[in-house]
């Protein structure tokens, strides 16, 4: 298989497995495969998988951290007629779920969905101009009743519903689309960094870590930090693009297609100035193309993670990432080539010396 196959089919398996928050056991499995012979696999007490590379020594120890977990829903009823009604898990903008397609984990096996609300035909004037509330939706997956629903196809209150999206590049080959980028691209981040790596060439040891529960709480990133004590801290994630119609210039200012992005600050982490000023550094040394990102709500593992004991320097690098929070989500190949390029070249300047300085005040 030739390495842009390659690249893409792990793309693919990250993107497609279902794993909502909580529900991160195909996602995990995806990563062993992935990571099998390459590094030593264990996980935390809360399913964070911590997968660990040595280099040409042990400490510096630097976490790559990609969550595992993408937003979806959580069913917590049945009705008498057969339509399931759910929980959001994690952030839904009611606009994008509608009459969308998604798929129920049962016990029997997969069940196909769709979301549905009181049709709009019978809507007077003032409700169709509302958005239609969470709490007013269903997934309706055909069934007769709540018996054929629970006990032919084997639906029960706790099954997780993941978007029904497959992996598709656009007609140019340039992007591709898929659910989950937030942030299985994080995880395809590390993994492919640490392929990068395979012959050593790195001064520290290297912990990509794909952590649980991110969408609601940065909960695997509290929990995985513990295992790893990390001296450094990366999270890599997606980035929210300015370069659709409606949003204002200054709104949000990376773009797709013109690199990966470092975090000035968002609401749960200012990154290590220092070590923001490593990354913007070597990307110029290395001549990879990188923007700037500033979010004004919302946070990454990196909140967590450099709250950790007395301090761990961290900063967040990004593929800017076009409809995350939907069912299908769309970025830049060379983005994530550049953004695997960049966090390599850092892993490989990230020795003792060099991260000492990044806390000598």
């Amino acid at each position: 298989m030739e390495a842009s196959q390659e690249r893409l089919e792990m793309l693919r398996r990250l993107s497609e497995a279902p794993g909502v928050s909580g529900y991160e056991d195909e996602v995990r499995r995806v990563i062993r495969e992935e990571v099998s012979g390459l590094a030593e696999v264990s996980t935390d007490k809360l399913g964070s998988v911590i997968v660990k590379k040595r280099g040409s020594a042990d400490e510096p120890r630097i976490m790559l951290a990609g969550h595992m977990d993408e937003i979806g829903f959580v069913v917590t009823s049945i009705t008498k007629e057969g339509f399931l009604k759910f929980l959001p898990v994690g952030g839904w903008w009611e606009q994008v779920m509608l009459a969308q397609r998604v798929v129920v984990k049962t016990r029997k096996g997969d069940v196909p969905g769709i979301i549905g609300s009181k049709p709009p035909h019978l809507l007077g004037q003032e409700e169709r101009n509302k958005v239609v509330q969470k709490k007013d939706m269903f997934i309706d997956i055909g069934a007769a009743d709540e018996k054929e629903a629970s006990e032919e196809l084997g639906v029960r209150p706790g099954d997780q519903v993941v978007p029904d999206s497959r992996f598709q590049l656009t007609a140019n080959g340039r992007l591709v689309m898929g659910k989950a980028w937030d942030d299985r691209i994080g995880i395809a981040v590390f993994i492919d960094v640490m392929r990068a790596l395979k012959d050593g060439g790195h001064p520290n040891t290297i912990y990509g870590v794909g952590t649980v529960q991110e969408e609601v709480g940065l909960r695997g990133a509290k929990t995985s930090v513990e295992a790893v004590d990390p001296h450094v801290g990366f999270a890599l994630e997606v980035d929210i693009p300015g370069d659709t119609p409606g949003v204002g210039e200054h709104e949000a200012i990376s773009k797709v297609g013109k690199g990966p992005s470092i975090l000035i600050i968002d609401s749960s982490m200012i990154p290590s100035r220092r070590l923001f000023e490593l990354c913007v550094e070597t990307a110029e040394k290395e001549n990879i193309p990188f923007q700037y990102s500033a979010i004004g709500r919302g946070g990454t593992d990196a909140g967590r993670i450099h709250l950790h004991r007395t301090g761990v320097p961290s900063v967040v690098i990004s593929v800017p990432t076009r409809y995350i929070h939907s069912h299908t989500s769309l970025l830049s190949l060379e983005d994530y080539d550049n953004t695997v390029k960049l966090v390599t070249a850092l892993m490989r300047r990230l020795d003792a010396e060099t991260v000492a300085a990044l806390t000598d005040f």
